[in-house]
């Protein structure tokens, strides 16, 4: 399973317009493009940043929609606002859901660097040590993991059922991150939370 990642900082006072743009125009379109397999939004009302994620079933069918959603990107910025966008392309190497989001939920994503000809040996570590933690998390829907095999990047995703559950996990999750990283020498090197917007990803659990 792929995944391709198009990061947008928008106005804050057109996000409206932005997440409605994504909503009524980019879902219904990309919906019938081959290996699509859905799309979430994740935004900041802050700092005006926006995360739009779709899903693919194949490398090939990620390639095959890559020069077929060039326009929409620069209709959604435009209505988000900004020319500035970055779009990243990756696999997805983990993922796994004890709830659905819901129009309540918000989200932590945590991006990372790690040496690249030992990921496969972390991302066991990951499945191993991380995920079945996940569970026991107060309020927790969903964890999901992206990475560039090339460059050694990663992203991990973390929702969770509202406001107040991301809050009270905070302290817990940064003590799970430090501790990983320390051990497995991976570097980390942002952190930022979302209120998740759309919410229609289905990918299947893999662990």
């Amino acid at each position: 399973m792929y995944a391709r990642t198009t990061t947008i900082t928008a106005e804050p006072k057109r996000m409206h317009e932005g997440i409605a743009d994504v909503r009524d125009h980019v879902m219904p379109a990309v919906a019938g493009m081959d290996g699509y397999t859905g799309l979430s939004l994740l935004v900041d009302r802050t700092s005006g940043r926006c995360i739009v994620t779709t899903g693919w079933t194949t490398a090939e069918a990620l390639a095959g929609s890559r020069e077929k959603v060039t326009e929409m990107r620069r209709r959604a910025a435009d209505r988000f606002g900004t020319r500035d966008t970055q779009v990243q392309e990756w696999e997805i190497a983990t993922m796994h859901r004890l709830h659905s989001a819901t129009d309540d939920s918000c989200a932590r994503v945590l991006w990372s660097r790690t040496d690249p000809t030992v990921l496969d040996e972390t991302l066991d570590a990951f499945r191993r040590e991380i995920v079945p933690r996940m569970d026991d998390l107060p309020g927790f829907c969903s964890l999901s993991l992206l990475v560039d095999r090339r460059t050694g990047h990663g992203s991990v995703t973390t929702v969770y059922a509202d406001r107040a559950a991301l809050d009270a996990t905070r302290d817990t999750i940064s003590a799970m991150r430090d501790e990983f990283a320390g051990a497995r020498g991976v570097m980390v090197t942002e952190e930022a939370e979302f209120e998740v917007v759309l919410h229609s990803l289905r990918v299947p659990e893999l662990v």
